[in-house]
């Protein structure tokens, strides 16, 4: 995707050697910068500190921490403590564990001497492989911001939750993928962008990608976009998801649910874009997902610029507050529209997703 007309992917090779830079996601929205990860420690301390976030570019990046792991020690010890190390770092993005278990699964097979170069390589095809799903996310989501637009005749109003767009994966994203696509081809739409705290990934995030690729948006402080649907102003909402059961339940960023009854309560039609590494085949429904617990500072400090420029934390609750911080909830399938695949639309359950993955329903 584009920042101020340049061609950006959120992890790239570093010619200088054999790590990798990407997007420090901490510094956004007001400082634009990269990092450089060349071990497995700092692979796995850039996604759980979140320099990198999103489900896809979690697995990306934990694909390239692997093939650190057995650059500097290709054994079977280091290769089970090296994904060990970064499947813990996130619980609740399945791409994690899919991207870990590829890795092992090529690697394990091989001598040690083989095991570098093929590890680099598969990394490499993992992010590849993620740019080509999320473009074909927006494809197929494009028709129905197409439709919306051709009942109306003006410019469609799209509300998403958290940060699915091309900063949570390598490229295009998930849920702002068919916006990018609609924007691209001319359609005019607008972007209602939650600010999403307690990390504020819509208001840091997703609009510092939308402003630098030239889409029309709002930011919104999380509890307006019921407001809105009442009065008409939201044709759809679209959202990304971290897990997704075999059933269609969703689980996604913290208030993703409450988003979804607002919509049904409203007619609002409200899809879930996802890449297949997302579904997770072993969970019968969202009730067994596994919900992360952060850091309460997450809750009771905010970082912002102050009036000289500075990038300040501040706290924002009395000193001795106990305070909860789950990352994720879970929205039942009955409350989503659609999910908008790499493979096309479905409904949000069992059948719907056999439908378009009959490969992995059967395994599963």
């Amino acid at each position: 995707m584009k920042v101020d007309g340049v061609s950006f992917r959120t992890i790239r090779p570093d010619e200088a050697g054999r790590g990798v830079r990407v997007i420090d996601q901490t510094l956004l929205p007001h400082v634009f910068g990269t990092v450089r990860l060349e071990t497995a420690a700092e692979a796995a301390r850039a996604i759980e500190t979140m320099q990198v976030r999103g489900a896809p570019l979690i697995g990306a990046t934990a694909a390239y921490g692997m093939a650190f792991a057995m650059r500097a020690d290709p054994s079977d010890a280091n290769l089970d403590a090296a994904r060990a190390a970064l499947l813990a770092t996130r619980p609740t993005a399945v791409n994690l564990r899919w991207a870990l278990d590829a890795m092992a699964a090529l690697l394990r097979p091989l001598p040690a001497s083989a095991r570098e170069d093929a590890a680099y390589a598969k990394a490499a095809a993992i992010c590849d492989e993620d740019a080509t799903i999320c473009e074909a996310i927006g494809e197929n989501g494009l028709p129905l911001i197409l439709g919306l637009h051709e009942t109306s005749g003006g410019a469609v109003n799209v509300l998403t939750h958290c940060n699915a767009g091309w900063l949570a994966t390598v490229d295009w994203g998930t849920a702002l993928a068919p916006v990018y696509k609609a924007h691209d081809a001319g359609v005019p739409v607008h972007v209602w962008v939650d600010e999403t705290r307690p990390r504020n990934q819509g208001a840091a995030l997703t609009a510092w990608e939308l402003n630098r690729h030239g889409v029309p948006h709002t930011v919104i402080a999380d509890n307006a976009g019921g407001h809105l649907m009442r009065r008409g102003m939201v044709d759809m909402a679209i959202v990304g998801s971290d897990r997704t059961a075999a059933n269609g339940d969703v689980c996604n960023k913290i208030g993703t649910y409450l988003k979804a009854l607002a919509a049904g309560d409203n007619g609002v039609p409200f899809y879930v874009a996802l890449p297949s590494p997302t579904i997770d085949w072993t969970l019968v429904s969202g009730a067994d997902a596994p919900i992360e617990e952060r850091d309460g500072e997450e809750v009771s400090t905010i970082a912002g610029r102050d009036e000289n420029g500075a990038v300040r934390r501040v706290r924002i609750t009395p000193d001795g507050s106990p305070v909860g911080n789950p990352a994720f909830d879970v929205t039942p399938a009955r409350l989503v529209t659609g999910l908008v695949t790499e493979r096309g639309v479905c409904d949000a359950s069992a059948e719907g997703l056999a439908g378009l993955f009959p490969d992995h329903a059967r395994a599963a």
